[in-house]
């Protein structure tokens, strides 16, 4: 089965033009556009009226060599012009490898049906923008992407062991954050998934730090940015595909639409008298657009500093990292202690640069990381290979044609739970390629570049510590505490 198309398109001209006056130049059109099995047309008033059958998968590029071509012709023999193109009753048949398990809907068509090896989109009416925005071809392959995630949805993550530590001997097995709330060190927060941290947790989460600039981001030069916490939807999630990947996970952020306080008067009189909120009379003054929301993760924004600029070669490899944003999570479910939680607390490395350069970076990174986890902080870990399971390619995830190791993709570290018997995730390591690179047009005087990235979870390193060493000072490795000499004095309370 061959992809195949099929449509009938109005030309709206500037001026009535009969249908003796063009036929010979349609005639001439048709001949030079390859690919035409069907052709009709006729004249209404103004309008010109083709129906077209083509034998490709859809009538972006023909629709775009028409209208060029009879602008052209147009102007030139009758100073006329074209002023809306309309395509109704647009019927595409394609080939897809496999077909859909359950029926699925997509935007703006009016009816998906399909067939042995094949699927058939028709629309009723579409204005030129639809066409020449490419959203049938994109809408082609959504068709193709809800086909494929129903084989692979339910399937896990793939992940492939590449190196672990040596067994530590564990004699604590309770649970940090339970205890951690008992003493005074954490405290539950209003909302879902939120804490405050007191003084002793946070000098824990401090001496960290203070590890991560010692023994990764001095040595390896890496250069401190502060990102901007507020995300904008169409600047940069739809650039990295977050509002494809992961729209209900995100928090949103509204403004106000106006700072008049008149205009907040009728609402905060209510607070006045109800004391609660009215959210009624609240929508009425907040504005969602533009689309904006809370970090989901600090890399975004931090390639976002760099789009459409071309970075010279004395500047690669860029390493930077930002540690003042707050990332937020929506976490529908599997929340527990610090450990998951919908803020947290994050050092995020950012890299750009040849691929060369960002293989190179990985692997000092990889080998800082393991002192970190075997020297300082003496965890039981191992380290991982993960990718999803959809991005699976033959078996050969992450491998570049003709290379022999993994080029592309993402490395996790895990650290041991005594408590829960469980490995929890508390550092990647990630090699995106050209991903954002192109999504926000970064460029090298010459070459390709390549980005990665590498999220240091604070609040995670904390739990895989206390979960393995406990909360008692004395017990912490000697290392460590040349980091953390002394825990602060919590507050007591009658």
């Amino acid at each position: 089965m061959k992809d195949q198309c099929e449509a009938e398109v109005d030309f709206t001209l500037s001026k009535l033009i009969s249908e003796r006056q063009i036929s010979e130049f349609l005639e001439e059109l048709k001949e030079g556009y390859p690919g035409i099995e069907t052709f009709e047309f006729k004249t209404k008033g103004e309008k010109i009226i083709i129906k077209l059958g083509l034998n490709r998968r859809t009538i972006t590029e023909c629709l775009a060599y028409f209208k060029k071509s009879l602008e052209r012709f147009l102007g030139k023999e009758f100073k006329a012009g074209i002023r809306k193109i309309t395509v109704r009753d647009y019927k595409i048949k394609f080939r897809i490898p496999r077909s859909p398990k359950e029926p699925f809907e997509i935007p703006w068509v009016d009816e998906l049906k399909f067939e042995e090896g094949s699927a058939i989109l028709f629309y009723k009416e579409l204005d030129e923008s639809f066409i020449f925005n490419n959203r049938v071809e994109r809408t082609i392959k959504l068709v193709q992407e809800k086909i494929e995630r129903q084989y692979y949805e339910g399937k896990g993550e793939y992940w492939e062991l590449i190196e672990e530590s040596k067994p530590k001997k564990i004699t604590y097995c309770k649970d940090p954050s339970a205890e951690m709330l008992k003493k005074g060190w954490i405290v539950k927060a209003p909302g879902k998934g939120k804490w405050i941290y007191m003084p002793e947790f946070v000098s824990v989460m401090r001496a960290m730090e203070r590890i991560v600039f010692e023994k990764i981001l001095e040595p390896l030069n890496f250069k401190e940015v502060i990102g901007s916490m507020l995300i904008s939807g169409e600047e940069v999630w739809i650039r990295t595909g977050h509002l494809e990947g992961v729209p209900m996970e995100i928090y949103y952020v509204a403004e106000p639409i106006s700072r008049d306080p008149k205009k907040w008067e009728r609402f905060v009189d209510k607070i006045k008298i109800a004391r609660k909120i009215d959210y009624d009379e609240f929508k009425g003054l907040i504005n969602f657009r533009p689309l904006k929301g809370l970090t989901y993760a600090q890399c975004p924004i931090l390639y976002y500093a760099f789009k459409g600029k071309t970075i010279a070669e004395a500047s690669l490899p860029v390493k930077i990292f930002d540690r003042t944003q707050v990332s937020f999570r929506y976490e529908a479910g599997g929340k527990h202690g610090v450990e998951r939680t919908d803020e947290f607390h994050r050092i995020e490395l950012v890299f750009i640069g040849k691929k060369e350069q960002l293989l190179e970076l990985r692997k000092k990174l990889i080998s800082a990381y393991k002192t970190i986890f075997d020297e300082i902080l003496e965890l039981e870990w191992r380290m991982a290979w993960v990718t999803p399971f959809y991005l699976q390619q033959s078996g050969e995830i992450g491998k570049e044609e003709g290379e022999r190791e993994r080029i592309k993709g993402t490395i996790d570290f895990e650290a041991y739970l005594p408590y829960k018997n469980e490995w929890l995730e508390i550092q990647n390591l990630t090699i995106a390629g050209d991903k954002y690179t192109k999504a926000f047009n970064i460029k090298a005087q010459k070459g390709e570049l390549w980005s990665g990235c590498s999220g240091i979870g604070l609040e995670r390193w904390c739990v895989a510590f206390l979960s393995q060493h406990s909360l008692n000072q004395k017990e912490w490795p000697k290392k460590f505490r040349e980091y953390l000499k002394e825990l602060p004095e919590g507050f007591r309370f009658c």
